[in-house]
């Protein structure tokens, strides 16, 4: 348990650096983008290497498809909810971007370090590309989201705050993925696994896709490469 706390830390301690980089200075589109095409990629070869071919070995396919797309509709369906709040918000007046942002790395935060939990669990170390890919796409939404958060008014103190509050989440997700793992059949891990997969397919298509395209121009797909291959390289690693 206290290497799946240390290593959650680890992980989830971007979302805290993120958040008080975008509050030191203002940061250009481009250079948000061209970060969060490296985690895209990044973030598509852990769905592919350790979370769907992880799930098919620990548990049945069907399993994992089924978190897959268990996965995919709740995150939709939080995402819209917090879609529909946001532009409420707007028409009140407020800028409310930045809260969204950071309620978005919530959703996928929790599974994706579930799944690293899990990992250290089945005493097959930390996977590295997993590790890699979380770290690096945490950092953009927080940039991003602190920024914003700081043009609307909000307090620095605030901000740093909520995102305090949100890296403990996602660390305590981390360790309750180890108690799963423990003490669980493969077919719920594989469930879970899937789940991960499907919450980040459906972020990355409509949200952090093409929030890279739109900021970081033509290099966008260029990178988005390298950070699959980065990752890749490193997910056979622990």
């Amino acid at each position: 348990m206290t290497s799946a706390l240390a290593w959650g830390a680890v992980a989830a301690s971007s979302l805290v650096i993120g958040a008080l980089l975008g509050l030191l200075r203002a940061w250009p589109d481009r250079q948000i983008g061209i970060v969060l095409a490296f985690g895209a990629g990044a973030l598509i070869s852990a769905v592919s290497f350790d979370l769907a071919e992880e799930g098919a070995r620990v548990g049945d396919r069907g399993f994992m498809g089924l978190g897959l797309a268990l996965g995919a509709f709740t995150y939709f369906a939080l995402n819209r909810m917090v879609g529909r709040r946001s532009r409420r918000s707007e028409r009140g007046g407020a800028a409310p971007g930045g809260t969204a942002l950071a309620l978005g790395a919530f959703l996928d935060g929790i599974p994706e370090q579930a799944v690293l939990g899990i990992g250290i669990a089945a005493g097959e170390g930390v996977s590295v590309g997993l590790l890699v890919a979380i770290f690096v796409s945490n950092l953009p939404e927080a940039i991003g989201s602190s920024t914003e958060m700081r043009a609307a008014g909000r307090r620095p103190a605030a901000i740093r705050r909520l995102w305090l509050i949100v890296a403990l989440i996602c660390v305590g997700a981390t360790a309750a993925g180890y108690a799963i793992a423990d003490n669980v059949s493969g077919n719920l891990n594989a469930t879970v696994d899937g789940f991960a997969a499907g919450a980040l397919l459906v972020m990355l298509i409509d949200s952090m896709i093409p929030d890279a395209v739109r900021k970081g121009g033509d290099l966008s797909g260029l990178v988005t490469v390298l950070g699959f291959a980065v990752a890749a390289g490193l997910s056979g690693l622990t």
